[in-house]
C-alpha cells in the first residue's frame, strides 16, 4: 500500500496573514500531559520547548496540567498561590474534597502557570473509578498495570479539575482543553461523556499499537490495512490502554498527530483520520555570525577528541586529526530505533575502509539507556592514564623551560643536547610504559547487568568490531545518564557531546517524529534519518535535496533491509570521502534548515487545531473560515548552487583550515550569496490571526462572533 500523501496540512506554502483576528481574552487553554515538568520522553520535549509560543499567545489564560512528582518538582517548579481567582477556588474545592492540587510556575522558557494533581493521594479512590470506567465505557483496567491505573486516576482527576473549573465560571466559559498521549486521553473521554463546556484535541505522537507491532519485526507499513487491530492488542495485553487511546482520538473535537506517516498509521489502527498534522518544532537560538556555531562545534570535538585518547591509551595508532565522531541515541529499542542496520553498516563499512586504504578512523558512539551497575575499571584507567601523561608532559616542559631561561638570562644559546638530563627521560620512558595495554580498548563504558543477552552487545560479538588495531571504525557504547558536565569520563552535555560529532545515524524503522535528527540540524550537524520517519518525510517534502544540505534520506519503505544496509553504507562512506572544507560547507547548510523546525513557523498548526476545536464546541460564538491559498509558493529549499559540498572561497565560517585545503577551489562557493538565496525561501515568523487550514494548502482564519 503506497503512503500517498492524504493529508496537506503540513505544507509551509502559501501562508500568507488574514485581515482578521478573534479575541482570545475570553477563552481559557488548559494543556494536559503526563510529561508536564515530568520528563519521561519526547513529549517532555514537545511541550517545554512549545511554552514559550503558546504563553505569549494566550497569556494568563495558559495553564499545563501534569502529575505531581516531588522531585520534579524541587527542582523545575515555583510552587505560588493561583493567580486566577476562578482557578484559585477549583483548587480550594477540590483540595478540600480530599486532592492534592498544586499551583506553580514551571522553571523553563516562558515560565508558564502549572497545575500539578498528586494522583498517589487520591489512590483509595481508583477501584470506585475502574468501575465508574467499566460501567461508562467497558473498559476494564487489570489491577497488574501500574501505568494504566495512574492513567485512570489521572484522567479522573483532570475531568474533575476541568468540570469543576467549568462550574466556578460565572458566565459561560470557552475552554480548550489539549490531551496529549493515551496517559492523559481518559480525562478527555470524561469531559465528553459529562457534557462539559469544553473544546477538546487530542494528540498521538505514536499509537502504541503501532510501536508494539514494530517491535516484533512484522513488516508493518505494508500490511497497515489487514491487521485486526483487537487481536493484536489483546495478543500484547495492552486491549486495555489500545481501547483508552482509541477512545481519546474518537471523542475529540478535533484529533491531531505529529508527522504524514503517523497519520496514516493513527487512521488504520485508531480508525479516524487526524483533522490536521501538528509537526514538532524547537526553539532555534540563531548566531549572529555564521563561524560561531563551527567554533562550538570544534571546542566540543576537541573534549570528544581527549576521551578518545584515554579510552584508546595503548592503541592510540590513528591520526584524530582524521577521526569522523558518529552517534546514534534514544530509547533502547534495538530494531525500531534502527540500531541493528547502523551496526551491519558499520562492519560493511570498516571493510571498505580498509580494502580502500582509507587513512580515516570512523569511531560510533551508542548513546542508549540500559541496565548497568557502575562504570567500566578499564575505562576509567584510560582516563586516568591520560591525566597522568599530560602532567608528566607538563613536568617535563617547565623543567626545560626553566633551563632555557636560566640559558638565555646569561647570554647563550642554550645546548639542545643537555637541555634534557637523564631524569627527564626517565620520567618520560615510565610514562611511557604506563600507557602499554594487553587488552582491547573496552567497547562499553559501564558494566553491562545482562551482558550475555544485550541485543547492541551479541551484534558486536557477531560482526566482530572489538576496537582492534586493523579495524578503521571503532564502537563505543555510552549510556546517556552518564553523558553529563559532571562525568568523570566524558565532562559534556548531551548538547555539547552533539555538536562535537560530525554525523548523527537513525534509521530507525518506526520513528513518529524524531527529535534527535530534528537537534541535530538546529546545531548544524548533519544526519541520516529515513522515509518512515515524521522528520525525514517533513525534510524530503520541503527541501528540494536534501543530502545536499545534510540530511540523508534512508530508503527504508520501498527497500529490504540489506537494500537499506547498502545505502546506509553508502552514505556513510561517502561521508568519510568528503574533505574538511566540504563537511564545514555542509555544516553551514544544514544550520540554514533551522528556520523550517523553529516553533515561530511549525507552532501554526498547534494554533490552527485550538481554533478549529473552538469553533467546533461553541459554533454559536466562533467561526472557522478555511481561505484559499494564494499564487505564493511558500518556501521550499532548492537545490544549492553548489552541489555537493565542496571547498570554498568562504573562508571566515571556518575557524582553522589546512594549507592542503588552500588550493582546492575547483568549484566556487559563495556562502553569503547561498544564505541569501536560502533566506529567500522562508516568510516572517507568523502572526497569531493567521494559521493554516486543513484543506488543502490553505490559511483559515477564526474569528469570533459578535
Amino acid at each position: 500500500m503506497p503512503l500517498a500523501r492524504s493529508l496537506s496540512v503540513t505544507s509551509l506554502s502559501g501562508l500568507e496573514d488574514g485581515d482578521e483576528e478573534f479575541d482570545l481574552e475570553d477563552a481559557v487553554l488548559f494543556e494536559i500531559a503526563w510529561e508536564v515538568a515530568n520528563k519521561v520522553g519526547g513529549i517532555y520535549t514537545v511541550i517545554q520547548t512549545k511554552a514559550r509560543l503558546t504563553s505569549e499567545e494566550w497569556g494568563e489564560n495558559y495553564f499545563l496540567v501534569g502529575p505531581y512528582v516531588e522531585s520534579n518538582v524541587r527542582t523545575q517548579v515555583e510552587l505560588i498561590e493561583a493567580t486566577n481567582p476562578i482557578l484559585k477556588r477549583t483548587i480550594e474545592k477540590m483540595n478540600s474534597s480530599g486532592c492534592k492540587v498544586y499551583f506553580g510556575r514551571w522553571l523553563i522558557e516562558g515560565s508558564p502557570y502549572v497545575i500539578l494533581i498528586d494522583v498517589a493521594f487520591t489512590a483509595w479512590s481508583l477501584d470506585r473509578w475502574k468501575s465508574e470506567l467499566w460501567e461508562l465505557c467497558d473498559i476494564g483496567v487489570p489491577w497488574f498495570d501500574r501505568e494504566a491505573n495512574d492513567a485512570v486516576l489521572f484522567g479522573f482527576l483532570t475531568a474533575w479539575l476541568l468540570g469543576e473549573f467549568a462550574a466556578q465560571c460565572e458566565e459561560p466559559p470557552h475552554i480548550v482543553a489539549h490531551f496529549h498521549e493515551w496517559l492523559a486521553g481518559l480525562g478527555l473521554v470524561l469531559c465528553r461523556q459529562r457534557q462539559l463546556p469544553i473544546g477538546t484535541i487530542f494528540t498521538t505522537h505514536a499509537t502504541l499499537l503501532g510501536r508494539y507491532l514494530c517491535a516484533g519485526n512484522v513488516d508493518f507499513y505494508n500490511n497497515l490495512s489487514e491487521f485486526n487491530v483487537d487481536k493484536e492488542a489483546g495478543d500484547r495485553q495492552i486491549y486495555h490502554r489500545y481501547c483508552l487511546e482509541r477512545a481519546a482520538a474518537h471523542c475529540a473535537h478535533v484529533f491531531t498527530t505529529v508527522s504524514q506517516i503517523t497519520a496514516i498509521e493513527a487512521e488504520h489502527l485508531l480508525k479516524r483520520k487526524p483533522d490536521i498534522v501538528t509537526p514538532n518544532g524547537l526553539n532555534v537560538k540563531k548566531f549572529s555570525a555564521m563561524h560561531e556555531f563551527q567554533n562550538l562545534h570544534a571546542q566540543s570535538k576537541n573534549r570528544i577528541q581527549e576521551f578518545i585518547r584515554g579510552h584508546f591509551y595503548g592503541h592510540l595508532d590513528f591520526n584524530l586529526d582524521k577521526c569522523l565522531f558518529l552517534f546514534i541515541a534514544g530509547r533502547y529499542e534495538f530494531s525500531n530505533k534502527g540500531a541493528d542496520i547502523f551496526l551491519e553498516a558499520l562492519a560493511r563499512l570498516n571493510y571498505l575502509l580498509r580494502v580502500n586504504h582509507s587513512d580515516v578512523t570512523v569511531i560510533a558512539f551508542f548513546i542508549m539507556p540500559a541496565r548497568t551497575n557502575n562504570f567500566n575499571v578499564e575505562t576509567l584507567k584510560g582516563q586516568a592514564v591520560r591525566k597522568q601523561l599530560w602532567d608528566t608532559a607538563h613536568t617535563v616542559k617547565e623543567r626545560f623551560g626553566k633551563k632555557l631561561y636560566e640559558s638565555l638570562l646569561v647570554g647563550q644559546l642554550p645546548d639542545v643536547s643537555k637541555m634534557l638530563d637523564k631524569e627527564d627521560f626517565t620520567i618520560m620512558k615510565r610514562a611511557i610504559f604506563a600507557t602499554q595495554r594487553q587488552c582491547q580498548p573496552p567497547v562499553c563504558t559501564h558494566n553491562m547487568l545482562e551482558d550475555s543477552s544485550d541485543p547492541i552487545l551479541n551484534s558486536v560479538r557477531r560482526i566482530g568490531l572489538f576496537n582492534s588495531s586493523a579495524d578503521r571504525v571503532k564502537v563505543i557504547i555510552f549510556h546517556p545518564e552518564f553523558l553529563s558536565s559532571t562525568s568523570p569520563l566524558l565532562p559534556m552535555d548531551y548538547e555539547e557531546f552533539v555538536r562535537g560529532c560530525h554525523l548523527g545515524v537513525f534509521p530507525s524503522y518506526y520513528e513518529p517524529w524524531g527529535y534527535t535528527p530534528a537537534e541535530c540540524t538546529v546545531m548544524g550537524i548533519p544526519s541520516i534519518s529515513t522515509n518512515l520517519s515524521g522528520f525525514g518525510c517533513f525534510m524530503e517534502e520541503h527541501i528540494a535535496e536534501p543530502s545536499a544540505y545534510g540530511i540523508y534520506i534512508l530508503d527504508r519503505r520501498f527497500r529490504g533491509v540489506d537494500e537499506s544496509c547498502n545505502q546506509l553504507t553508502s552514505f556513510l562512506f561517502q561521508f568519510c570521502k568528503q574533505s574538511r572544507r566540504q563537511r564545514i560547507i555542509q555544516r553551514n547548510r544544514t544550520e540554514r534548515l533551522s528556520d523550517l523546525l523553529d516553533w515561530r513557523y511549525l507552532g501554526r498548526y498547534y494554533i490552527a487545531a485550538r481554533h478549529m476545536a473552538l469553533a467546533k464546541a461553541f459554533p454559536d460564538t466562533y467561526v472557522y473560515e478555511p481561505q484559499e491559498h494564494t499564487s505564493t509558493t511558500g518556501f521550499r529549499y532548492p537545490r544549492p548552487a553548489s552541489v555537493p559540498p565542496s571547498p570554498a572561497l568562504s573562508r571566515h565560517s571556518s575557524p582553522h583550515h589546512s594549507e592542503a585545503e588552500e588550493n582546492d577551489d575547483d568549484e566556487h562557493y559563495d556562502e553569503d550569496l547561498e544564505a541569501e538565496k536560502d533566506r529567500v525561501n522562508i516568510r516572517q515568523p507568523f502572526k497569531n490571526r493567521s494559521v493554516p487550514g486543513v484543506n488543502g494548502n490553505s490559511n483559515s482564519v477564526l474569528s469570533e462572533k459578535n
